[in-house]
């Protein structure tokens, strides 16, 4: 199965402010019910590519921890396509409670199979993939969060003539795949903004590696990284919800949320400014979150 590039557009829904700003979104997560948002356009060139190579025994080797949205897509797509997959987990503590993960038994069910290993030795992915790749000669192995050239070609698909009346671009940063594709293929005049939601110092430096532009601006969000939900957090994506009845999760797309609505509030984007921010998908993560949330016995994602 090849991907494709939907009929109908993607939406964008503006976000009414009360202040002589323009607030927009753009529904990537609305344009495949599994392979969802960002993950759509960073697989698009690494698998279609992949398939006109018409391999023999199609097999797709990826990375990612024990909630990653990567790993649900390309599990999701593995199935669609009828390609086997093999999902290299960090975090060998796993092995004896992944079923009780809702994100590594949605791969499970789509038929990936599940390796899980320590944390140390996922560090050192490239030598990991050097071997992988020995050992299965003819599979495609897929960075951590899909990110590569191909994916930063695919990210393009998410900037048409809908997006250039924007001065501000805005997403959630993780790997860097994402800001790479906007960055490199947005217009010159405008200004791109990276809410990270990990706590890497080398992002800037990667993101350039895969660009050769400066003209991104990256910003913590302040509320944590991977895997940490904040009260804040939580409250800012139900109200969201409840006022706009748009979804947001908790890793990427409702820290960047919060965070811009931060930065207007403090004055950071001038009067008239058209800000336009990604919806990046990530929403399968909701119930592992909520899942986490009740044992603390706090408040849930609505």
């Amino acid at each position: 199965m090849f991907l494709t590039i939907p009929s109908q557009p993607v939406p964008i829904q503006e976000i009414p402010l009360d202040k002589n700003i323009k607030l927009f979104i753009k529904r990537e997560d609305l344009i495949h019910p599994l392979i969802s948002g960002n993950k759509y356009w960073k697989l698009f060139y690494n698998i279609n590519k992949y398939l006109e190579q018409n391999p023999k025994n199609p097999f797709l080797i990826t990375f990612g921890g024990a909630f990653s949205n990567h790993i649900a897509a390309v599990a999701a797509l593995g199935k669609l396509a009828g390609i086997s997959t093999l999902g290299i987990i960090r975090g060998e503590e796993l092995i004896s409670k992944w079923k009780d993960n809702p994100t590594l038994l949605f791969a499970s069910r789509n038929k990936m199979n599940l390796k899980f290993i320590t944390r140390e030795e996922y560090r050192n992915k490239e030598k990991l993939t050097e071997f992988l790749q020995h050992e299965f000669p003819e599979a495609l192995v897929i960075p951590e969060g899909g990110t590569n050239q191909d994916a930063v070609e695919g990210v393009k698909m998410m900037l048409n003539d809908d997006t250039k009346d924007f001065d501000y671009l805005c997403t959630a940063v993780g790997t860097g795949g994402t800001i790479a594709g906007i960055s490199k293929h947005c217009e010159e005049y405008q200004k791109v903004i990276g809410i990270k939601a990990v706590e890497d110092s080398s992002l800037e430096d990667k993101i350039f590696g895969l660009t050769l532009k400066r003209n991104f601006n990256l910003i913590d969000s302040g509320l944590g990284g991977y895997g940490k939900i904040k009260d804040e957090n939580v409250l800012f994506i139900n109200n969201f919800k409840e006022k706009y009845d748009i979804p947001l999760d908790p890793v990427y797309t409702g820290k960047m949320m919060q965070k811009v609505f931060e930065l207007i509030d403090e004055g950071y984007f001038p009067e008239k400014s058209r800000i336009l921010c990604f919806h990046t998908g990530g929403l399968q993560g909701i119930e592992g979150a909520n899942m986490l949330l009740i044992q603390q016995k706090r408040e849930i994602i609505i």
